[in-house]
């Protein structure tokens, strides 16, 4: 466009001539009455005209008795910046057409996509779920976003839905491309009681070419809840720039199965009589009065040793807080055979004690565990030996 030419309204009634330009973007439209218009550049199109200025018939007409349409264009056209191909192709721009012709163009089918990128280590199937917080200053009051990670060379339709008593609703549902992440959804602290148990579902595939079966995606997670309330969770990750709290789904193709322990089951349990509770055959150990071995690890699990602030939580959530760390310590040194453990975790109604039992016999069945030492202890705590 330039300073002269006839220029024509696309969404408007009207036009005029380039009087002048504003930026990159504003093209100033002078009027028949003399006024200045200003409007986008892209609203406006120029009239294709000749060399004095007035507008050229778009298409030949030819009248009884007047002389046949020359097929030959005025000179001045091929001068034309948008009529010109050749200095189109030379600008790398197309030639002019018609709006109308944009329009046709625009409802073509598309034909063609390009085909997703796979890397080399990307034939194993792995799906995260990441939380961020939006101002990690402000972790008490700040908005959090859920993404999930598609780190395959698999498209992946996925559902998430989360518990709503004993039965589950549908959060989101998408395809991913390989190898992309995708927004979940953006909630509020107030929000979290509400996605503390989630189920990912889902399956995996190849477009347009030959791929190897992968399993079927349905995995239960619980969200631990507190986590959200420590700024030293959130960790650099390779997907993100800003530190996440990150979940796995499935693990070089293996979906991740969590023990989900519930309090009310837990209370239940101690309510039986005691030798239904404690295992068959307890290990022999060193005698209950004997002095502090050195090498014992000593975890205290009071929930005040764990968190600065249990207000608004639950007794589930304050529970799960305190298996958490137990998992956390027991992975951390379970190659460390006959390493001896000690979980603080006080008399109390057994709750805790009852808990920790049953994650010892169901997920660390190799290791043997029995009472504390009463001279040191008392009732309040647990010995594990790791086997």
């Amino acid at each position: 466009m330039k300073i002269g030419e006839k220029v024509r309204f696309l969404n408007e009634v009207g036009g005029g001539t380039i009087s002048g330009f504003q930026g990159k973007d504003i093209v100033m439209v002078q009027d028949d009455d003399g006024f200045d218009i200003p409007m986008l550049r892209s609203q406006v199109v120029v009239i294709e005209t000749n060399e004095n200025n007035f507008e050229r018939p778009q298409a030949p007409t030819s009248k009884p008795g007047s002389a046949p349409h020359s097929p030959k264009a005025p000179a001045a056209a091929d001068k034309h910046p948008h009529t010109s191909p050749a200095k189109s192709a030379a600008e790398g721009e197309r030639p002019y057409m018609d709006f109308a012709d944009d329009e046709a163009e625009d409802e073509r089918p598309v034909t063609f996509r390009p085909k997703p990128k796979e890397r080399k280590n990307g034939e194993q199937l792995n799906i995260f779920l990441a939380f961020i917080p939006e101002n990690a200053r402000e972790l008490t009051s700040t908005r959090f976003e859920a993404h999930v990670i598609n780190d395959s060379n698999y498209f992946l339709s996925l559902i998430i839905a989360s518990r709503k008593n004993a039965s589950w609703q549908a959060r989101w549902q998408a395809t991913l491309e390989p190898n992309t992440k995708m927004l979940v959804e953006s909630f509020e602290r107030s929000q979290l009681n509400d996605m503390e148990y989630l189920c990912i579902q889902g399956f995996a595939w190849k477009q347009d070419k030959t791929y190897m079966l992968q399993p079927a995606v349905n995995v239960q997670l619980r969200i631990d809840l507190p986590k959200f309330y420590k700024l030293h969770v959130f960790q650099k990750s390779p997907f993100f720039r800003e530190p996440a709290l990150i979940y796995d789904i499935v693990r070089d193709g293996k979906p991740i199965h969590q023990v989900f322990v519930d309090a009310e089951e837990v209370l239940s349990a101690i309510t039986q009589p005691k030798e239904e509770t404690m295992p068959k055959e307890t290990p022999k150990q060193s005698k209950p009065n004997a002095p502090r071995d050195k090498d014992v690890l000593e975890v205290d699990l009071h929930i005040s040793a764990l968190l600065d602030n249990t207000a608004g939580l639950s007794n589930s959530v304050l529970l799960n807080t305190q298996l958490t760390e137990f998992r956390t310590i027991m992975e951390r040194n379970i190659k460390k055979k006959g390493q001896r453990i000690v979980f603080i975790h006080g008399k109390g109604e057994g709750v805790l004690r009852n808990a920790i039992i049953k994650e010892l016999q169901h997920r660390y069945r190799n290791c043997t565990y029995q009472d504390a030492s009463f001279r040191e202890y008392g009732f309040g705590a647990t010995l594990v030996t790791i086997g």
